[in-house]
């Protein structure tokens, strides 16, 4: 079973070979592919002179826009499916997700369609984050919970397992959300299709180096977005 881990970056150069580093020491064939928007740190150029370390493994692609983390993985997911992978990851390149995990994820997916890495089906698992960016991010999925009814503890986590089968039938192409709208997009998406979802608890750590690009524009889009979402249900529209 061919297995690919997405990793979208912009100025990650710090963290960026660490990261595939880590990856690739858990030996359980995953393969890398590095979705990068044109940064001006140079993290691109740090991949391809890693490739030829990695030359069958880590794979790089250059986008030219930088529109949003959710344009990132739908060409991320595009890639994979046209390259025949059967399971598809979703992790930063930061650290906030512990690569080992990716082990965890791609168990639980052997008897679920969808398994996503959870900072809040156990209480909160989260540690290094500013007490107001904690209640944000749960009060957040709380608030996605009860408007669309889904039953996802974590709606905007970004640490995901899917199985090929998913990413063929969501409908990428009707995906709209850019920011962390999009992890609830396709998760919603996914629920609505039938597709069996499970939460493997994790711990987050914030990231050490690099700069979040977490900003209010990002918030907005998932707040209202959930609305559109729901209505768009509502009207057999979505």
């Amino acid at each position: 079973m061919k297995k690919l881990v997405i990793i979208p970056t912009y100025n990650e150069k710090e963290n960026i070979e660490n990261i595939i580093t880590a990856v690739f020491a858990l030996q359980q064939d995953f393969h890398i592919l590095i979705v990068d928007d044109t940064s001006p740190d140079g993290t691109a150029q740090i991949v391809a002179n890693l490739q030829q370390r990695y030359p069958e493994h880590l794979h790089l692609t250059v986008r030219k826009d930088k529109d949003g983390l959710g344009k990132a993985y739908i060409h991320g997911f595009r890639w994979a499916l046209q390259q025949q992978y059967d399971f598809i990851f979703e992790m930063d390149a930061d650290f906030s997700h512990n690569p080992q995990d990716l082990i965890r994820l791609f168990d639980a997916c052997q008897n679920a369609d969808m398994s996503i890495g959870s900072r809040y089906s156990r209480g909160v698992n989260v540690v290094n984050w500013p007490m107001g960016r904690v209640l944000l991010s749960y009060f957040a999925s709380r608030y996605v919970r009860f408007i669309l009814g889904i039953p996802v503890h974590d709606t905007t986590a970004g640490f995901v397992c899917f199985s090929r089968k998913v990413l063929e039938n969501i409908g990428l192409e009707n995906i709209k959300l850019k920011g962390y709208g999009f992890q609830i997009e396709m998760k919603y998406r996914a629920f609505k299709k039938g597709f069996r979802i499970v939460e493997v608890p994790i711990i987050f750590t914030n990231r050490e180096l690099g700069e979040s690009k977490m900003n209010g524009g990002i918030i907005h889009e998932a707040v209202f977005g959930v609305l559109n979402l729901k209505l768009k249900s509502i009207l057999g529209k979505l």
